[in-house]
């Protein structure tokens, strides 16, 4: 209703159903207990409230129109009654501890910077500074940053490649069990699973193994956020017993990019550390409508899972059934032969679609460029021998068929060729330094040919999937420069080389590491 404003000057509008929420009782939530926090700032966004506060836009999407196309209205900071994802004690602490129960934790915590925020507060506060902990070598860029960081010493597990796909499998329990055997000082151990392409560990024998000498398990599972909560894609990390366990929401669950989660249990990693780390390594200053998407997810999700599951599970047995016909592309998992277990595979995401071209005359990223163009199909990554086609909850049946048609259609036009042979990941280069000494040291660049037997200073990787071919302090070998040529020739863009033919490198400026 109007009455006088307190200055005595002019009418203000005062919505008194809504404001007396946080004037007579701040400890209670805005709006009703089970409001979702896009509804909060929705109703929010109704009070015509004067925003005194930051951001600057202050809700007025009239100011430029492309603050309405970003939601501008529903943009706020911390204010009474929405709760602090660094200190949560409402809505988000209510919406975490939810994401914590369907998913099977014993907390969880939301991440605005993605699964990478998550992966650096993960390590951080399980393995502290100057560690030994144990990698995957296949692991995203950002575990490798984290080594940076906490100058950790890390000792890498190779995981087998399919001669196939030329694509990581799965982690053997066997060579976790050496490699702590190798190094008993090592506390963590860090690994992916899924990968990008799809290959699942077991990991459940890897923590049963692992905590019997008291080794910390942390699985990047930015790729599997929908394991163990949709019912037919199993082999999710927490139900297997994980320590710490990062989820990216928005890769395949329906949610904003940028958006994660990070779930922790047992007791070798100390609770709130991990908490203190994920303040440290996320903005002080959360995005509202990041934090509405995670909220609004994870509320979906944990209501029609069982039906999107359903939903999803029929897409993919269509898409399998329409790809039968095919003779020289095949699709790891579907289609005749089904690759799925051999040894390399422990399981496999039958959510990613991973289409391999060896038997034809183009490259992966020669096949990808046709999709694109021919097709108006955009996939997710593109390789020398295959492609990776990311499905979700929310691809339709329309969408894979089309998907599938087009695969049939191109798998006709192709020219019969003789298998490529695969880019083998060989073995871990050697060290000649440490990550920090060699990101600290003085540097020159090389071409190619010349730095053989040098070690590098810089991270070379293609991206996606950000996994390293090379990391600062490794002796640059031979094997790994034709790797690197040959992923050019293919067309797949490198991260870390330099020049105008993308063919120098930074090395370290020293005597030949060798």
């Amino acid at each position: 209703k109007e009455q006088p404003c307190v200055c005595g000057a002019v009418p203000c509008i005062v919505y008194k159903k809504r404001i007396a929420i946080f004037t007579e009782d701040e400890t209670m939530m805005y709006g009703q207990s089970n409001d979702s926090l896009l509804a909060m700032l929705s109703q929010y966004a109704n009070t015509n409230t004067i925003p005194l506060h930051m951001p600057g836009h202050k809700r007025k999407e009239n100011r430029a129109e492309y603050l309405k196309t970003l939601a501008a209205h529903l943009d706020i900071t911390e204010i009474p009654g929405f709760d602090d994802l660094h200190d949560a004690e409402g809505i988000l602490r209510d919406s975490m501890t939810l994401a914590a129960q369907l998913w099977g934790s014993k907390r969880c915590f939301y991440s605005v910077n993605g699964s990478t925020g998550g992966i650096l507060a993960a390590i951080r506060a399980a393995a502290g500074e100057s560690a030994e902990v144990l990698v995957a070598r296949n692991c995203h860029k950002s575990v490798y940053h984290a080594l940076e960081l906490c100058r950790l010493t890390p000792r890498y597990l190779l995981p087998p490649q399919d001669a196939q796909f030329g694509i990581c499998g799965s982690l053997p329990v066997q060579q976790v069990r050496q490699a702590i055997a190798k190094f008993p000082n090592a506390k963590v151990l860090i690994l992916t699973s899924p990968t990008y392409e799809g290959a699942i560990s077991d990991i459940a024998a890897i923590c049963e193994t692992a905590h019997q000498h008291g080794v910390a398990v942390i699985v990047d599972e930015a790729h599997g956020a929908h394991l163990g909560v949709m019912d037919g894609f199993e082999g999710g990390a927490i139900a297997a017993g994980a320590d710490v366990v990062i989820h990216s929401l928005h890769k395949v669950l329906p949610s904003l990019t940028q958006t994660a989660a990070v779930h922790w249990q047992g007791s070798l990693v100390d609770e709130k550390e991990l908490a203190r780390q994920m303040a440290l390594f996320q903005t002080s200053s959360p995005s509202y409508l990041l934090m509405a998407s995670i909220d609004s997810c994870v509320r979906w999700i944990a209501a029609e899972h069982m039906t999107l599951a359903k939903q999803w599970q029929e897409n993919l047995s269509a898409f399998h059934e329409a790809i039968l016909p095919l003779q020289k592309l095949c699709v790891l998992g579907y289609g005749t032969p089904q690759q799925t277990k051999n040894g390399c595979f422990w399981a496999l995401d039958p959510g990613k679609l991973v289409v391999n071209t060896f038997q034809t005359n183009w490259s992966g990223v020669e096949f990808a460029r046709r999709l694109r163009e021919d097709y108006h199909i955009e996939t997710e990554m593109a390789q020398p021998r295959y492609v990776v086609a990311m499905t979700s909850c929310c691809d339709t049946r329309q969408d894979l068929l089309r998907f599938a048609h087009a695969l049939c259609e191109l798998d006709q036009i192709a020219e019969k060729a003789s298998a490529k042979p695969v880019l083998s990941t060989g073995e871990i280069p050697k060290s000649a330094y440490t990550l920090a000494q060699a990101q600290r040291a003085n540097t020159k660049l090389l071409s190619l040919s010349e730095a053989e037997g040098c070690a590098s200073a810089a991270y070379i990787w293609a991206y996606p999937p950000g996994i390293p071919l090379l990391v600062p302090g490794e002796v640059i070998t031979f094997q790994t420069i034709n790797t690197l040529k040959q992923l050019q020739k293919n067309g797949v863009h490198l991260c870390g080389l330099t020049g105008t033919n993308m063919d120098l490198i930074q090395a370290v400026d020293g005597a030949n590491a060798l």
